[in-house]
């Protein structure tokens, strides 16, 4: 059941106007691009989907628009967590999780818990779900890092399926490797860092560039999983220079901007976020040409 989240999940972005309300026609073409891309799943309300700054009732919107314009009816991966466990808890209770296959639940931020109360915040999301949790691991965001024997004995939980490891740490994905039980899903959280971590062991990633590009870096992470590593390292050295420019100016103001040019969206964001500057929108245009990726753009 969980080879669901293998390949390509997409971080999906949330599209806004220049008055920044949501774009649900451009959510819509989103949706349908992913879809024919061969996606496998769709990730709503990530970090890349602007999560801290869409309100409740509006992430319950883009949940109901997603469950109603599914083309392919692709599994969906909702976006729970936060760093007040009872908060986390009684979301997970108010929200209809009819229809959603996993919810991601990010590690507890800002507080800065030890991994006792990393341990015991995920324990009580997952008795609460009534669906199954894939933890997500991103220390530059949440100022903490959960350990690779956090992960694997929060993996012991029935109701814990997986974890998006976006440490970049490769040893400690090792770690979990070797360390977790047999169908415990090691996503990559780091479009770069795919390949290495399926050499591994991991089953995918859950991806930023895949909204722009679905085709070509689902080709290259099914190769990977399929054991073309040739192949798949070839073709991600093709997104090497492109993926800092997705971040350099934070996440998802760079991929948003590619959408932009592709006429897919228009590029806007939430403050305390900014539209891409042009000196981004140019570098962008020119690593997409220069890396053979443009003609998928334009």
């Amino acid at each position: 059941m969980n080879n669901r989240f293998h390949g390509v999940g997409v971080a999906i972005v949330t599209p806004f106007h220049a008055d920044h309300s949501i774009d649900f026609d451009g959510f819509g073409r989103l949706i349908q691009h992913v879809s024919d891309g061969g996606v496998r799943y769709i990730v709503l309300q990530g970090t890349t989907g602007e999560s801290p700054t869409v309100t409740k009732a509006e992430k319950k919107q883009l949940l109901q628009y997603l469950k109603e314009n599914n083309p392919k009816q692709l599994p969906i991966v909702y976006g729970v967590g936060g760093n007040v466990t009872p908060d986390v808890v009684n979301t997970l209770k108010e929200t209809d999780l009819e229809g959603v296959d996993a919810i991601l639940s990010v590690c507890p931020y800002y507080n800065k818990p030890g991994q006792r109360g990393v341990i015991e915040h995920f324990t009580r999301v997952a008795d609460a779900s009534p669906v199954p949790v894939i933890l997500y691991n991103i220390p530059p965001r949440t100022g903490i890092n959960m350990t690779a024997e956090t992960v694997c004995t929060l993996a012991q939980h029935p109701n814990i399926i997986g974890v998006k490891e976006a440490s970049c740490i490769i040893e400690q994905c090792m770690e979990i490797a070797r360390d977790k039980p047999e169908d415990f899903l090691l996503i990559s959280g780091d479009d770069v860092q795919a390949v290495p971590i399926i050499s591994i062991g991991g089953v995918g990633v859950m991806s930023v560039i895949a909204n722009a590009l679905p085709a070509r870096f689902s080709a290259l992470v099914d190769a990977a999983l399929h054991g073309d590593f040739a192949f798949a390292s070839k073709e991600l050295g093709h997104f090497l220079r492109i993926d800092p420019l997705l971040y350099e100016e934070g996440n998802p103001v760079g991929v948003k901007n590619i959408l932009e040019i592709m006429g897919l969206i228009e590029g806007h964001v939430r403050l305390p976020l900014m539209k891409a500057s042009d000196s981004l929108s140019e570098r962008q245009r020119a690593v997409l040409q220069q890396d053979h990726l443009l003609e998928l753009v334009a």
